[in-house]
């Protein structure tokens, strides 16, 4: 994400609940990861800390060991150098001496790596500050959308850069405002950077707050680009998802990104409607893609990795430190357990043990984020 509390990547989901161990949940509403963190629930009478415990102010570390963590053998350990090494541009609290190393060893396999880890890091289950080890984890991605520099036939939806008079005026035109008044949509004019063919890929580029597009320009050639967060217009956020479940027009099972684009399909007059339900409006920048491999940056500063990255709550988990997860994949319920680095933050992603995957880009990436609300257990790595 990508931390869009900063300016970088929206999340695409967030629970509509209370989270706890349980089976896959249904899919939850589309959710602005730069919104205003929701209040944490009334806290319980806390468990007694364990000799050991390092407390946090939305967390509790429990020493465990790597025997605890569910399926670490299987993980394929070498993966996480690349995401690994870029968290080390910009080390947690006494890190520097492990980010070192780091940086010298390059593991020739997963049992190497694993070795590695072992021998310098030590390891502590998160809970709340209640002594409640039970979390939840959905996803986001980086949209990737084709689109062209000059409107077509097809493609006439604009995505514009920030507007001379965003400082001027507070706050800022409406989405709906800036789609039909006048006075709004000159502001705009020579704003636009692109135009996309279908105005929910526009919304969704502006609730992940940065995305890819496949452009094609003037003379008919066609690159690869990032768009990043730029400003948005100080309107609030609201659930686009969530209104279509309070109009009866989706059922809550149904509420997921691919559940709200297949009722757009359905009721293409009143896809308008439905997106003026959210009045915040997102503008960006343009930037070069020059490795398409890496994601963009994320609340530590640093590109996201996929599958090795994740959105936490800063105040629960420090950017910077490597978390292991035991959770399970959306779409298949296979396992996911793996080790992966907090570099990335958002307005829904708070708790203590709260997390967002960060799957890339692509139509599987889409698909996986979009239905992602899983049970989620969590361990930290922190140097010995």
């Amino acid at each position: 994400m990508a931390a869009f509390s900063r300016a970088g990547l929206l999340a695409l989901t967030a629970a509509l609940g209370s989270c706890s161990w349980l089976p896959r949940q249904a899919p939850v509403p589309v959710e602005d990861r730069s919104a205003a963190p929701a209040p944490l629930p009334a806290a319980s009478a806390p468990l007694p800390a364990p000799p050991g415990t390092l407390e946090r102010p939305r967390a509790r570390w429990v020493p465990a060991s790597f025997a605890e963590l569910p399926g670490w053998s299987q993980d394929r350990a070498a993966e996480l150098w690349p995401a690994l090494r870029l968290g080390c541009n910009t080390p947690a609290e006494g890190w520097a001496t492990v980010c070192a190393q780091s940086r010298q060893f390059y593991p020739e396999n997963d049992a190497q790596a694993r070795q590695w880890l072992e021998q310098r890091l030590k390891v502590y289950r998160v809970e709340s500050p209640e002594g409640d080890p039970a979390g939840l984890i959905t996803g986001y991605f980086e949209p990737l959308i084709a689109a062209s520099r000059q409107p077509t036939a097809t493609r006439r939806i604009p995505l514009h850069g920030v507007p001379a008079d965003l400082a001027q005026r507070k706050p800022y035109w409406t989405r709906q405002q800036l789609d039909t008044l006048p006075a709004a949509q000159a502001a705009l004019k020579g704003r636009e950077i692109a135009y996309v063919e279908d105005p929910l890929d526009a919304l969704v580029l502006q609730i992940q707050g940065s995305g890819r597009l496949r452009i094609q320009e003037a003379d008919g050639s066609e690159r690869l680009v990032r768009l990043a967060f730029a400003g948005h217009n100080e309107q609030p956020y609201k659930s686009v998802g969530r209104w279509l479940i309070d109009q009866g027009e989706i059922k809550p099972a149904e509420a997921s990104w691919p559940g709200i684009k297949d009722w757009a399909r359905r009721n293409p007059k009143r896809v308008a409607e439905a997106i003026w339900q959210n009045p915040r409006t997102v503008f960006f920048r343009e930037e070069p893609l020059p490795d398409p491999a890496l994601g963009p940056r994320g609340a530590q500063g640093v590109p996201l990795t996929p599958g090795r990255s994740i959105a936490v709550d800063p105040l629960s988990i420090p950017y910077g430190t490597p978390v292991w997860l035991d959770t399970t994949e959306p779409l298949s319920s296979r396992p996911l357990q793996r080790l992966v680095m907090a570099q990335d933050t958002g307005g829904a992603i708070v708790g203590a043990v709260r997390a967002d995957y960060f799957w890339g880009w692509g139509d599987e990436a889409e698909a996986q984020a979009g239905r992602m609300k899983q049970a989620l257990r969590a361990w930290v790595l922190a140097p010995r």
